[in-house]
């Protein structure tokens, strides 16, 4: 079987058709309330629990959560539930350890404390960081969407994205945030629904008894499948393999700028508190789903013979084996409900970080309105810009987004974990150590100086030997050179930049000795240097 072909596009197009038309409804409702900055890129700061659990989840996820997890896992078999599961800490870490606090900021990005904290210089370059990641993650989606849509239409790839690009776009500029929260709210729901039920009913027709509820499906098949693949649940990789995915895919999703969006448009911190329960209810139910497709995409191959030509379709391709066409295409619509939820998300950071971060530096006088108009024209251009990146991508820009993520973490979540929580960090160390980290990460990895690799195979390609050397590179640099300039006077940190801690923390009063610990950061800057030699010796 080598690919899923739609074979009744009239059913897919009123399926699609239907979808796209209450997305641009929800668009048009946002944009009729969307009268300020705030309301643009956060929502006004009023939404509810449940609906930001499920935009939270909704943003998370994407097209790789949808189609590629699957694949991997057919690839990877077990261990790759291990990997997705560390990527999956991202946003309650987010809220445990910085988001409630910039959230009593009413801040739009990470970047409104930094540029508070470290000053416009370090900001700037950390935007610029995170813009690059954002790009890439935006990209990524745009050349999915094309590709589902070639799938649809069985058309050009070049006409399926234009298709993708117009279609989708237009809807994401006309709502601002109001609307891209309650879209990526209804397109969780959309995921959910497309994702659980379909595998259901091939669970059961597999045979298995637990299949009503995805995290039962395979359950009782776990013995044959131990017969069919001796090797499937083998944790075959040694402890620094899984110990290398926190810093890979935890410590990098941390800093993305759509992730912690979602915890600064909560009403209130208890509400962005109760949405990460939320976002963890309806992520579990959306992963417990994809790891049954790669259970059942693996078993289907076992026992039928068939090999899949296209493992990133199991998900679309098991539902058209099984069950009636039109559920396949139903699993297409949540295939693009995937998408643009990240796509929306990626492009309203880029809107933010430029429009608000980088616009308010450099003109931090512009009137509300002007900000506001210019907001929806960068979001708008970043859309266009993705499209048109997406005809023929940089080989740069379309490596491993999972890569992408290990490059966040050696540059920007330094600087935001340790900002928030250690009064001495010194914007000069932040800039030294994003960049050297940054530049480490970069040349070590696979996809750019081919001669100079840390690691090998998908272990190097996936960012996590890369990671075990650049983050504890960067998070040592950082404290370190912190203790160093302010022993010499370089950049030290002002009373006013220390007192936002205090601030962020919810105290009243300035106290010197909060959050100024003094050997603490040099027993975490000497652990972070074992990891960094640990990460050095041969894979």
């Amino acid at each position: 079987m080598s690919a899923f072909v739609v074979e009744n596009l009239f059913v897919a197009l009123i399926i699609i058709g239907g979808m796209f038309a209450l997305f641009y409804l929800m668009g048009y409702i946002g944009m009729k309330q969307t009268a300020a900055t705030d309301d643009f890129y956060a929502a006004g700061f009023s939404v509810g629990a449940p609906v930001n659990g499920l935009a939270m989840a909704s943003t998370w996820a994407s097209l790789a959560t949808f189609l590629g997890v699957s694949a991997l896992i057919l690839r990877l078999q077990v261990p790759f539930v291990y990997l997705w599961i560390q990527w999956g800490l991202s946003i309650p870490l987010i809220t445990l350890v910085y988001g409630t606090s910039l959230r009593r900021m009413q801040a739009y990005t990470p970047c409104t404390f930094l540029k508070i904290r470290y000053g416009n210089a370090s900001t700037i370059m950390v935007a610029c960081w995170m813009i690059l990641v954002s790009t890439m993650y935006a990209l990524g989606q745009m050349i999915g969407l094309g590709q589902v849509f070639e799938i649809l239409f069985a058309v050009k790839y070049e006409y399926a994205l234009i298709i993708a690009g117009v279609v989708s776009v237009g809807y994401m500029v006309a709502g601002g945030m109001l609307g891209a929260t309650y879209n990526a709210a209804f397109q969780m729901v959309i995921m959910m629904i497309t994702l659980v039920v379909p595998m259901g009913f091939v669970m059961k027709v597999m045979g298995s008894s637990g299949w009503w509820f995805p995290p039962l499906a395979y359950g009782d098949m776990v013995p044959s499948m131990t017969e069919l693949i001796p090797t499937f649940f083998d944790t075959r990789y040694d402890f620094r393999w899984y110990f290398a995915l926190f810093p890979a895919f935890t410590l990098g999703p941390m800093a993305l700028p759509h992730l912690a969006a979602r915890v600064f448009t909560a009403s209130s911190l208890k509400s962005a508190r109760y949405a990460v329960v939320w976002f963890a209810l309806f992520l579990g139910l959306l992963f417990s789903a994809s790891y049954t497709i790669g259970f059942a995409g693996n078993y289907f191959q076992a026992t039928t013979g068939i090999v899949i030509g296209r493992p990133d379709q199991i998900t679309l391709i098991l539902p058209l084996y099984y069950a009636p066409e039109w559920v396949a295409h139903f699993v297409l619509a949540g295939a693009i409900a995937a998408g643009l939820s990240t796509l929306n998300g990626n492009l309203m950071a880029i809107a933010a970080l430029v429009g608000s971060d980088i616009l308010g530096i450099a003109a931090p006088d512009m009137a509300p309105k002007t900000r506001l108009r210019i907001g929806f024209a960068v979001l708008g251009i970043a859309g266009l810009a993705a499209l048109l990146l997406a005809f023929n991508p940089p080989t740069f820009l379309v490596t491993s987004i999972l890569w992408a993520f290990g490059l966040l973490a050696s540059t920007v979540t330094p600087g935001l974990i340790i900002g928030v929580w250690w009064k001495q960090a010194n914007k000069y160390a932040l800039m030294i150590s994003s960049m050297v980290g940054g530049i480490c990460f970069i040349v070590i990895s696979p996809h750019v100086v081919k001669s100079v690799v840390v690691g090998s195979g998908v272990t190097a390609a996936l960012g996590m030997s890369g990671g075990m050397v650049a983050v504890p590179l960067s998070f040592a640099l950082f404290i370190i050179l912190s203790m160093v300039f302010n022993m010499v006077g370089f950049g030290t940190p002002s009373q006013e930049e220390k007192a936002i801690l205090d601030r962020i923390h919810g105290w009243n009063d300035y106290r010197e000795d909060r959050y100024n610990a003094k050997i603490l950061p040099w027993i975490v800057a000497a652990v972070f240097i074992l990891i960094l030699i640990w990460g050095l010796q041969p894979w």
